[in-house]
């Protein structure tokens, strides 16, 4: 656990001084936080997200399954394996990752999981491939799971939901959330690219509120440079 720990430790500082950095242009050629496989709501393979995201060249990436991270594991022991069998290419970081279903302001929102310990049992609950009930549901125990299993949280698509972002994300940042997904496309545009007064707004927020910016596709579909 303490190997785990320390390893967790390094892997969340790095991602730190990563989303200190991203902005409009970081996705979806860069880095990208946000993407389902079979094993949640998606239809990819994690061997096949793993070779797209070689292929496009991604320097960091995150699988966020729904309440699992199956897909993850199987994406990282491909990846081992690729950088064993490829030795001096150069490959991205991939980091943990999971999306969580909590209750902010009395609406369902998501929270996305980043760079925590697997097998830390405050993140275990979030982990059985459907949503939690009663506390654990509440964004605030999501938010402090994650921290505990030395991980970062941050608010899925905030202009996505029944409450306005202007409401949701000083909520969010109250009950101690990381950061907020900045860089989002909501419309679904092709070629991908986040929509622009979404993010100019959500960025102000962040700004305002001291958290990180983050950007992803949450790709559901065969193509990590597209959601569906």
């Amino acid at each position: 656990m303490v190997v785990n720990l320390a390893r967790t430790t390094a892997s969340t500082e790095l991602l730190k001084q990563v989303f200190q950095n991203i902005d409009a242009q970081s996705c979806p050629r860069l880095f990208n936080f946000h993407m389902h496989t079979v094993y949640s709501d998606g239809r990819l393979q994690p061997s096949a997200l793993m070779e797209q995201a070689i292929a496009i060249g991604l320097k960091g990436l995150a699988i966020t399954d729904h309440h699992g991270i199956i897909g993850y594991q199987a994406a990282l022991a491909w990846l081992e394996d690729w950088k064993w069998n490829n030795p001096g290419a150069s490959t991205p970081y991939l980091w943990s990752g999971v999306e969580i279903n909590a209750s902010l302001l009395d609406i369902e929102v998501h929270i996305l999981a980043y760079a925590f310990t697997p097998d830390h049992p405050s993140i275990k609950p979030y982990l059985q491939r459907r949503p939690t009930t009663g506390q654990e549901y509440q964004a605030s125990n999501v938010i402090a799971a994650i921290h505990e299993a030395g991980g970062l949280a941050v608010l899925a698509h905030p202009a996505r939901y029944k409450r306005s972002l202007f409401d949701l994300i000083p909520a969010a940042s109250e009950k101690g959330i990381d950061g907020v997904e900045t860089f989002y496309a909501y419309n679904n545009p092709n070629p991908w690219k986040p929509s622009v007064v979404e993010s100019e707004q959500v960025q102000k927020l962040a700004d305002e509120y001291f958290l990180f910016n983050t950007c992803g596709t949450d790709t559901h579909g065969l193509s990590l440079l597209q959601r569906l």
